[in-house]
């Protein structure tokens, strides 16, 4: 486990490319607040999550580990309930969150590319 990256991940780092040449600008990496987003907007108040199918338990791709099962479900179980409550402070602070799944950036990143920008220029015009 300490191989595995909270930060800069292949699905971060490849929709990041891929929307700045997109011309999408103004995000931060290092937002000082609860659920360290892995894009934020302070303009927005947009906050950006792209969660590992694995970690955050994607109903679609999720594959329940055969072994060690009290540990996984404990710890799976944690990631998803800390999201919620990250979730739920972020709103109450004002803060628009988006999650995009891991396979949903590597399979079809303008669409996620889209739902950003579209977000983006809500909460600008507000």
């Amino acid at each position: 486990m300490s191989r595995i990256r909270s930060r800069d991940t292949k699905a971060e780092v490849s929709f990041r490319q891929f929307i700045w040449a997109r011309g999408v600008r103004g995000y931060r990496l290092k937002a000082k607040f609860r659920g360290k987003p892995d894009l934020y907007f302070p303009t927005a108040k947009l906050a950006v999550f792209i969660d590992g199918c694995f970690w955050h338990k994607c109903p679609k791709c999720f594959v329940k580990p055969k072994s060690r099962n009290d540990y996984w479900d404990s710890k799976i179980t944690h990631n998803v309930a800390r999201d919620k409550e990250t979730n739920r402070l972020l709103r109450k602070e004002g803060i628009t969150v988006l999650r995009f799944w891991e396979h949903e950036v590597k399979e079809n990143a303008e669409k996620c590319c889209q739902k950003l920008k579209r977000a983006y220029e809500k909460n600008i015009r507000n």
